[in-house]
Parts: C-alpha cells; structure tokens; sequence
C-alpha cells in the first residue's frame, strides 16, 4: 500500500472530524490549514509558520476548544497524557552502538521485564546496571514491557494511550536510548513490547481526532483499532510508522506484538503482513535483524509462515498451550483454562508438535481450536514459550509466582523443560532465582471512579478460573505496586542462588549444544509416562529425562555422559538412569 507523506512540518496532525484546528506553540495559537492529499487519506492539517526548530510545548485546539489536547504522535509528555505534547528529536542522540551486529531468534534466549519492577528505582537507567547480569545469566535479548504513555505514576503496562511515548516516570524518551545503547554494549539485543489492539481507560483523545477506532465493534478492552474501516489508510500508516520509530529512531531489534488476535482487519493483506513486510524493509536497510513475535491465542502457524506461503512471515510467536503444559505438570492445578492439559501425553504432544489444540476440541473454549504446523514452512525457535511470563502471574488472583508455592525440585524441573526445548524459551524477571515477590495487577488511575472500576473488574475476570475473588489485591493500592518490585538481595541466598546458577547453566548447555535448539520439527522424539510420573525427549545426541513424582524413577536404555543433573541423587547405573524425585537430568550421547 502507498501511503501519504504529510511532509517535513513537525506539527502536521490527521484531524478529519474537525472543521477547524489551531496549534498552541508554546502560548502562541497559530491557525491550521488542510493539506492535499491522497484519496483516502485526507485530513491532514499543516500550519506552515509553527516553530520550525527547538524545544516546544504545544497542543492542538479542536473546532474552537479552548483547551488543547496532545499530539496523538507526541513524542514526549512530560506532564502526563492529559496534558501538551513536547517536541523530541531522536536523531539528535549520538548512537554508540556502530558495532552492533544484531541477533537472531533462532538459539536466542528471551528476558522479560517490567521497567517500574525490575529495580527499586524502577527506572530505564536503574535498568542498565542490571545488564551485566543478565548477560552474564546468558540472555540474548531483553523484552520490555510496554513502556508507552499511560495515566497516573505507575502501570503494570497495557492501559498505554500514547504510543510514540516513552513514559516520564521511566525517564523518558533520552532514557530509552541510553538503554538500547548500552544494551547493545553488553551484548544483548532489545525487543519492546507494543499494544495496537486498544487503548487504555484514561487519556485516549484518539476519536476527538478521528476514526481511529471503530464504534460497536469491540473487542475484549473496548472498541477495535480501525483497521478496514473508511480512514483506516491512515489509522494503518499510523501504526506503521509507530514500528518504524521503535526499529529505526530507537535501534530496537524486535517488537512483541500484543493479543494479535484482537486486531479485526478483514482487508485482503492483514495488518500483521504490512507489519511483517516492514520490519523486513528495515532489517535490510539497517543490515541488521528485526524480530517481530506476535502474541496469539488463535494456534494459527499463519502468522509465522513466509508471505510467498500465504503466511504473515512473522519472526515468531507464543505458544501458550506449552506454558500451560508445564505449569499443570509441575503445580497439578487443573482448573480453567488449564483442564486440558491434566497428562504428560500432553506435555509431550507440545514439546513434538509446537502445540496441543492444532485442530481439536478445547473444553475451555467449547469448540476445536487450532491448527497443525506445517513442519516444513517454520522452524521451532519460532514458537516462543516459557513456564512463567507477565500474563500467567499478573492475571491470576494474587499475582502468585511458581516459586511461591513449588519447591526447588518442581521449579528446577520447569527450568529444565523451558531451556531445553526445541523453541525460543522466554524467562519472566526474577524466575531464574526464584523471587518470592509476586507481581501483581497495579494501576494508579487518579480517577477514583475508573479505579473502582478496574478493581471490581478484576474480580469477574476470576470466576470462570475457580479463583477466590476474596484474595484478589486492590491494584489501586500503591502497595500492590510496592510488593510487586524485585528483592534482588534473594538471588544470593540458600535455594534462591542455587537455582539462580541451574538458570546459567542450562543457558551455556543450550549455547554449546546446538543439537537442542538447532533440530527442526519432526526431530524431536518423546515419550511419557503418566502413571511412573517420567518423560524424555531426545533432540539429535541430546537427551532430556524427567522425573515429575515424589517417587525415584529409574529410567531404561540412558547410556552417555551426564550434562546436568538438578539432583545430586541422580546417577547413572549401567544403561540405566535413577532419577531422584522431582528432577531432571541431561545426557550426551
């Protein structure tokens, strides 16, 4: 698709509901004029005589509305969303990074964190002083959490209105880039988590401006994103080029696309293909890799097929029913969403195929559901997995971690099955020594009525899961936020170090042995057995065997060296392996 260049003028706006517009430069009103432009995408205003260069406050003053509303490209808004818009040149930043030669996701390790949590501070450059760590803990990129403009002083990040923002409170667009600089200095590569399927509650000015979203037609969070609608060229153009500012003005190396399955476009070429097209153009522009991983619950491998296959050619995207395989394995839980995965014949269909629901019947969702992966189309680093992330903690009542209720045995096992799969594993911040810090829901909506809201909210999403509405935290209050923050002083201590050092070791394994995450499909053999409480996987000379009982299981034809081992009890006997309780163990053949 072409679409319209509105031209150098730093405060053109797209505005086709208004019949008039006034820009407000810092105090001073200057009257807009409409642009020429293509068909399909008129509306644009232009005001020739607006400040050309330096720093500005400003706003725009709709059909003779005396109070000015925010760029809906606003760059920085240092007073929060409510308020005017800040000029921001990001190319006046002097890159370090020239060395950089990008990452690929294939035999990549992926690090999710939320800025306002990993560190007291909860800062972009409180950040930075972590990365040594986390290269040292054998991470390959580092995936934050939405980062964007939001209402109030903390989030736990998708209530985002202001996409081209970099939160204040975080440090504010400059503070990005000292990240991304110095996260390419150690190594490791940036991948931002970005939200095109709706708008947060509070500070979204997008209608006033025009058909950015599509009334009566909602989805989970409220009306769609207008992706097919009249005026969608330009709603299209502005998530596009909202990419290309991550890709390009801020050297980022991927983009996770939030709930995929949110964006109703019913045009001939998908939102995701323009997406997927584009962040090729850049990688071959820049020289350099760019990774975009759609988050999905629809288990269509479209997304990840090349575009000449009828495919989306998407890097990757997340493989939910693996999460849910090894959380149900290693926890027992059964209820909701979970009921379907209560056997290791599960765990073991996901770890061969990618997914379990690939075309059957999924009792949570009353109907079949998926469909099988074309083995020769994709390989498996496209599928992006983990036994924790920011979802299945933040969305369950308490915001409980794995490690708030297993012992090491169980958390080591889910360890195991997470870095030695054949896809991309991705760790939630705090998993690899096992925080005793939950993270929680938080918001801090200074609307007290919206506060009410979101809160009560909260306690209807529970139902359907079996969850006790009593113990759900209020996210309004500011120590849910509080609780919430990282205790980094655990990760040196008694069984928190212990696992921290299991976490880099399967990382180096991983790096050494290629066989595990090099393979394709169809390379994987497994088998389970439910009853002895074991399964194994081999990928090529490689070798996984796991004991998931309270019992010891003693597991035949195991011959090779032993890798690693969680369990000291665990020992080879001849050709045969005795695996201690709630262990695991790594063989080369």
């Amino acid at each position: 698709m072409t679409l319209v260049n509105v031209g150098p003028e730093r405060f053109d706006v797209w505005a086709p509901d208004a019949s008039s517009v006034v820009l407000l430069a810092d105090g001073r009103q200057y009257t807009m004029q409409k642009k020429e432009t293509a068909p399909g995408t008129e509306g644009w205003w232009t005001a020739p005589d607006a400040p050309a260069d330096g720093d500005v406050d400003y706003g725009y003053l709709l059909d003779g509305d005396t109070t000015p509303i925010p760029d809906p490209r606003s760059r920085r808004l240092p007073a929060g969303v409510h308020e005017q818009s800040r000029t921001y040149d990001p190319a006046a930043y002097a890159w370090q990074d020239s060395g950089w030669g990008g990452k690929d996701l294939q035999g990549a390790v992926i690090y999710e964190l939320h800025v306002g949590t990993f560190t007291p501070e909860g800062t972009l450059d409180a950040a930075v002083e972590k990365l040594g760590y986390l290269a040292d803990l054998g991470i390959d990129f580092v995936e934050l959490l939405p980062v964007n403009g939001f209402n109030g002083t903390h989030n736990w990040g998708y209530d985002g209105v202001q996409w081209y923002t970099v939160h204040e409170g975080y440090g504010g667009p400059a503070a990005y880039q000292r990240f991304v600089d110095a996260a390419h200095a150690a190594g490791l590569g940036v991948i931002q988590d970005v939200v095109y399927n709706h708008l947060g509650p509070s500070g979204n000015y997008l209608p006033k401006f025009g058909p950015y979203l599509k009334q009566g037609d909602a989805n989970t969070w409220g009306d769609s994103v207008n992706l097919d609608g009249p005026g969608s060229d330009v709603v299209r153009e502005y998530i596009l080029d909202n990419l290309a500012l991550w890709l390009r003005d801020y050297h980022v190396d991927g983009l996770r696309l939030d709930a995929v399955h949110a964006l109703r476009d019913e045009r001939a070429v998908h939102i995701l293909e323009d997406m997927g097209a584009l962040g090729d153009a850049v990688a071959a522009e820049t020289g350099l890799p760019k990774t975009l991983i759609a988050e999905s619950d629809l288990n269509n491998p479209r997304l990840i097929y090349p575009r000449d296959a009828n495919g989306y050619g998407l890097a990757g995207q997340w493989s939910d029913d693996f999460h849910h395989a090894v959380h149900v394995s290693v926890s027992g839980e059964t209820t909701g969403y979970y009921s379907d995965f209560e056997s290791l014949a599960v765990l073991a269909k996901v770890l061969k195929d990618g997914f379990l629901h690939d075309g059957s019947y999924s009792s949570f969702r009353g109907r079949h559901h998926g469909r099988p992966i074309n083995a020769s189309l994709v390989h498996p680093a496209a599928l992006v997995v983990c036994n924790q992330n920011h979802d299945q903690i933040g969305n369950r009542a308490t915001g409980d971690r794995l490690s708030q209720s297993l012992s090491y045995g169980q958390l080591a096992v889910a360890a195991v099955l997470t870095l030695t799969s054949p896809f991309t594993p991705m760790l939630f911040m705090g998993e690899e020594y096992g925080a005793s810090t939950p993270w929680q829901f938080f918001t801090s909506h200074p609307e007290p009525e919206l506060g009410k809201a979101t809160a009560e909210g909260r306690i209807r999403e529970f139902e359907r899961m079996g969850w006790d509405p009593a113990v759900v935290p209020d996210p309004q209050d500011p120590e849910t936020f509080r609780r919430s923050k990282l205790d980094w002083a655990e990760a040196s201590t008694g069984d928190h170090a212990r696992l921290l050092e299991l976490y880099r070791s399967l990382t180096a394994l991983r790096r050494e042995h290629p066989d595990l995450a090099g393979l394709g499909f169809g390379e994987t053999e497994v088998s389970s057995d439910d009853d002895a409480g074991w399964l194994r996987f081999r990928r090529g000379s490689v070798e996984v065997l796991v004991n998931f009982s309270d019992s010891k299981a003693r597991l035949e034809e195991a011959a090779g060296s032993v890798l690693l081992a969680t369990d000291e009890g665990t020992a080879l006997d001849g050709a045969a392996l005795a695996l201690a309780p709630w262990s695991a163990a790594i063989l080369k053949s």
